[in-house]
């Protein structure tokens, strides 16, 4: 990897591993819908000059309807149940709960027709990966908050379930089109909800710089380092971002909320992660093949 490529790597670890912060300071002065609405509306307006400069897109406005489904199901939705599900659990447990996604990846791609088989590995790796979130389950969440758990696997199957989209519907259009796009179209179904459920008085300011941070940085900045990314390494390599994301979050979670590092937290983040790396694994005589 070129020391480029090095910077880029790190720099998104960073960025997608704050926004469980982000988020849980955000939510305590202003609902998940409106976070929802003010995180696609900032980094989809920071990103439409680059997308129309670029003439991409036009082209994910002619396909609008995988792009309508490719925006519910991977931020309509997933958003709206992350923002929520933080409102009651700690921000790393919930990163380490999203961090399933590559395990649900494999489940999906298996159950969607590829032609490759899961092996023992694989299969030792979904198991890993699923006893990783019973531990986090068993060990930190109560039972009253076990809604929000499930909350945070809905959003795992749609975070895994939209790059699928995108590869087998999308994968021709240019990414950033595609990407602003879906943030508008998810802002304006939001609209109404943020309007109806704007706070009467102004939040703290840690909560509007959350929100700003939200969409700025983890939305805008980091899709246009996500994209530099690819075009520096590839996307298969790329993809390993996945792997750092939840580390940062659960140091981040640790270090700034003050949040408790649990005998559950480490166990259960050491499973999720080598279950994810097990599961995903392509074997040597096949190439490897990104899906987002």
């Amino acid at each position: 990897m070129s020391r480029r490529g090095l910077w880029l790597f790190a720099a998104l670890g960073v960025i997608w591993g704050i926004p469980y912060l982000l988020i849980k300071v955000a939510t305590s002065g202003v609902t998940p819908a409106t976070l929802v609405w003010g995180r696609t509306a900032l980094g989809g307006l920071l990103l439409l000059p680059v997308a129309i400069a670029r003439g991409a897109l036009r082209p994910a406005l002619a396909r609008w309807r995988p792009v309508a489904l490719y925006t519910v199901v991977e931020l309509a939705i997933p958003w709206y149940l992350l923002a929520t599900a933080e409102e009651r659990l700690p921000s790393s447990l919930a990163a380490l709960v999203v961090a399933s996604v590559p395990i649900v990846g494999a489940v999906l791609a298996r159950t969607t027709g590829a032609r490759e088989r899961l092996g023992r590995v694989r299969i030792a790796g979904l198991a890993t990966g699923l006893a990783g979130v019973a531990v986090l389950v068993g060990f930190d969440v109560r039972t009253s908050e076990l809604g929000s758990v499930a909350a945070l696997l809905v959003v795992a199957v749609g975070y895994a379930l939209g790059p699928w989209i995108f590869h087998h519907h999308l994968s021709d259009l240019p990414s950033l089109g595609v990407v602003v796009a879906s943030l508008l179209a998810c802002a304006l179904v939001y609209t109404p909800i943020a309007i109806w459920q704007a706070p009467h008085v102004v939040p703290a300011a840690k909560v509007v710089a959350s929100v700003a941070g939200l969409g700025v940085v983890c939305t805008a900045v980091a899709f246009l380092v996500f994209f530099g990314l690819i075009s520096e390494i590839g996307p298969a390599r790329a993809t390993v971002i996945t792997y750092v994301n939840p580390a940062i979050a659960v140091l981040l979670g640790v270090l700034v909320l003050g949040e408790h590092f649990t005998t559950g937290t480490g166990l259960g983040f050491v499973l999720i992660l080598a279950g994810s790396v097990l599961a995903t694994r392509t074997p040597r005589s096949r190439p490897q093949v990104a899906t987002s």
